[in-house]
């Protein structure tokens, strides 16, 4: 398995995770045990400093993954569209393309170009000669 796709699994398994209700009950537990502490700790800068180093690491990361996804999802439901328009009727072999990794998506993409091209319709909104 390559690391483009071990990523791409991750990503669409955390982003997936982060929006589900028990993710923020979660979150909101942590943070009234978190409070809770403060006067057994006197508040102190360690006790602080657990909450900021803690929520600076995760917002981070999550950043990347959510980031991740979204570029994907933004480039298959494009690619979908493509073809949509190409052909007026879409083809079944297009659906979940969203989960693919970026380059099988740019593939996806790149092959509804040529067959616009190939077809004379315009691309990217420059008319385009037959290639064939």
């Amino acid at each position: 398995m390559s690391s483009n796709r071990i990523f791409t699994d991750i990503a669409n398994r955390v982003a997936h995770a982060a929006g589900l209700p028990l993710t923020f009950m979660m979150c909101c537990a942590a943070i009234v045990i978190w409070g809770s502490t403060g006067p057994l700790l006197h508040f102190s800068d360690t006790w602080q400093l657990i909450i900021n180093t803690g929520t600076t690491i995760i917002t981070f990361l999550m950043v990347f993954l959510i980031q991740n996804t979204q570029n994907r999802d933004g480039a298959a439901i494009q690619a979908k569209l493509d073809e949509l328009i190409r052909v007026s009727k879409g083809r079944n072999l297009f659906i979940g393309i969203e989960h693919l990794t970026e380059e099988e998506v740019e593939e996806f993409r790149q092959r509804c170009e040529r067959a616009a091209r190939k077809a004379g319709h315009s691309v990217a909104g420059k008319a385009m000669p037959d290639a064939g």
